[in-house]
């Protein structure tokens, strides 16, 4: 089955993970682009020459998995960023149909996002204003549809009327908005006809109130108006949408739905409402379960993949906090020892679990893999995520798990160890390590490395190494960590070459 893969955007989470996520099955070819027609950061990938490798390789394929945003914006950031004319965007969307006209059998597969709305002020990855003004544009957002919908308080009514935002921000802003909601209904529409066969519209960095809340209500209405609820979904998440859609060609390809049982370390877990995402965990899990081609079953016996969701306690943290100290509810409302005793039953009577490692923002839980470690049941896992946000987690771990499903082989555990050494190694250890004691002491800062850039990843490498080695797993599954990248020279991300051999 040969799939064509469009990615979000050129860093290793959108391109990296979906290679290892199709290379773990069998009789699976990825088609993707060639990284040199990606763009960086914010400059935008090269449209034009995109679609020339979709209609060069389209024929070929069963199944297309494209990223809208990269095919009209050239890219996520891109997408925020764009000056394009109605006209060319329409333009670029006018391209799918001959999709279909030169490969009538093919699937596609979209996904278009939500234009975020970041609660902070830093124009990194937003329009230059919004290092000045970012707070301010999202907060006056958020208090007003608050005020809309269930009413404010004095204090928010007081802090509404003195937020100030100059005029012709606050125009640019809303038109960009308004441009990019406009695309999501044109690219909707798509689904009318059959042009397109399954929609996702993720909300990457969502919130309760607010633009993103409003931009999903009028994309929600139109979905509802047209009929479409059966194939076009809305939820949290961004840079895990391709890896789930190329789960759903695999499902849809071997005719099959993949039943999921899924439990979670507390008590409240499954209500909790995680940081930067707008509703409760087990919301989110019937969603992602549903886009994958899978569904949740009642008991464990009936599962084909066992799914333990770590979740906070009460309420969720950032992953760095961890070295300082985390809240009381992570032990009063939340039995770790039971739920990692529980992922060891599972293994041992031969069932495929994986690990949505949701703890924490931004990180692995670092007391659950020294457990899982020192269980020896680590490496046993079938697949493994913990990182950025519980819909990224969530999306790429049951991909991983429903192609591991009926097969196992050097990919899956290189993934999973991947996976660990980045999402819990690197996002919760090391990243912090290099930013509080490296960087100062050379001048530079999380997102400017001079020219030093080479340096720091040299550094993080090591840390790497020497974080993987104090645990168990490194004596029997040998890492060889042969490189580290910094895709958008910052802290955020890294990207690896690694090699790992299993000891006899």
């Amino acid at each position: 089955m040969n799939i064509l893969f469009i990615p979000l955007d050129e860093r290793p989470c959108n391109t990296k993970f979906p290679e290892f996520i199709a290379a773990s099955g069998e009789g699976v070819k990825l088609i993707a682009p060639p990284k040199s027609i990606l763009g960086d950061k914010k400059i935008p990938a090269d449209t034009n020459k995109l679609w020339d490798f979709i209609f060069e390789n389209v024929k070929s394929c069963s199944y297309a998995v494209l990223s809208m945003d990269m095919l009209i914006y050239g890219g996520l950031i891109p997408s925020r960023l764009h000056y394009l004319s109605k006209d060319e965007a329409e333009g670029c969307l006018r391209n799918i149909r001959r999709i279909k006209e030169i490969n009538p059998n093919i699937k596609i597969y979209a996904f278009n996002c939500i234009m975020r709305a970041p609660q902070y002020d830093s124009s990194e990855e937003e329009p230059h204003y919004y290092a000045e003004h970012g707070y301010n544009l999202f907060r006056r957002k958020y208090l007003m549809d608050k005020k809309a919908r269930f009413g404010i308080t004095t204090v928010e009514e007081k802090e509404l009327n003195s937020i100030k935002v100059p005029e012709d921000i606050l125009l640019d802003y809303e038109n960009r908005r308004k441009f990019n909601e406009d695309i999501n209904l044109s690219v909707a529409k798509f689904l009318e006809d059959g042009t397109i066969d399954f929609l996702v519209i993720p909300q990457d960095d969502s919130s309760e109130f607010g633009y993103t809340a409003i931009s999903q209500k009028r994309v929600l209405d139109f979905i509802k108006e047209k009929q479409l609820e059966f194939r076009a979904y809305v939820y949290p998440g961004a840079d895990e949408v391709g890896s789930s859609l190329l789960a759903r060609c695999l499902n849809d390809y071997l005719n099959r739905t993949v039943k999921v049982y899924a439990f979670y370390a507390s008590t409240l877990g499954h209500t909790i409402t995680p940081l930067y995402e707008d509703r409760p965990m087990n919301e989110s899990l019937k969603y992602h379960v549903r886009v994958c081609g899978g569904e949740l079953v009642e008991t464990p016996e009936e599962a084909d993949i066992i799914l333990a969701v770590n979740s906070p306690g009460k309420k969720m943290q950032e992953a760095p906090e961890q070295a300082a100290g985390i809240d009381l509810t992570y032990t009063s409302h939340r039995n770790l020892l039971d739920f990692v005793y529980k992922i060891e039953k599972y293994i041992k009577a031969g069932k495929k679990v994986i690990l949505s490692d949701s703890a924490f923002a931004n990180g692995g839980d670092l007391t659950l893999i020294d457990y899982l470690d020192r269980l020896g049941i680590l490496s046993r896992l079938t697949a493994y995520a913990g990182w950025n946000t519980n819909c990224n987690t969530l999306g790429t771990v049951l991909a991983s798990g429903i192609y591991c499903l009926n097969s196992k082989n050097e990919n899956q555990t290189k993934h999973l160890v991947y996976r660990i050494i980045e999402d819990s190694l690197y996002q919760a250890v090391v990243r912090q390590k290099v930013i509080k004691n490296y960087l100062p002491k050379h001048g530079l800062s999380y997102y400017e490395f001079k020219d030093m850039q080479l340096q720091v990843e040299d550094t993080i490498k090591e840390l790497l190494i020497e974080e993987y080695n104090k645990l168990n797993i490194s004596k029997e599954l040998k890492l060889k960590l042969n490189k580290v990248v910094t895709p958008w020279r910052r802290m955020f991300e890294i990207g690896m070459e690694i090699e790992v051999n299993v000891s006899n």
